[in-house]
């Protein structure tokens, strides 16, 4: 059984800064890509970034530049350092990430239950 776990979402006044951290628990045997996308009130959801288990990120261009994706594949845990808030960053952040759980088994894709941040104007 795979879970990824989000945390580190909250209330935060516009201009301040957030470090969301997933992390993946289970039987693991590997990761591959992951990254975060999250949902607003009433919106579809969208690409926020994305890693590969290199290091190779892309990002949406709502964030670039204020936002920063990270991993470390030891800790099996991924991280999203969110600076310069704005009030339209405001959505439920979600997890994503394509795992192994054996060296035989396939690959499947997991989502976190997402963690809320708020930014106030």
């Amino acid at each position: 059984q795979v879970q990824l776990v989000e945390s580190g979402g909250g209330l935060v006044q516009a201009g301040g800064s957030l470090r969301l951290s997933c992390a993946a628990s289970g039987s693991i045997f590997s990761i591959g890509a992951m990254g975060w996308y999250r949902q607003a009130p009433g919106k579809q959801r969208e690409l926020v970034a994305t890693i590969t288990r290199g290091g190779a990120t892309n990002y949406a261009d709502s964030v670039k530049g204020r936002f920063t994706i990270s991993r470390d594949n030891a800790k099996n845990t991924m991280y999203l350092q969110m600076n310069s808030l704005k009030p339209e960053d405001t959505a439920v952040y979600y997890c994503n990430a394509d795992i192994r759980a054996t060296p035989l088994s396939s690959v499947y894709n997991y989502w976190g239950q997402g963690t809320q941040v708020t930014v106030s104007s």
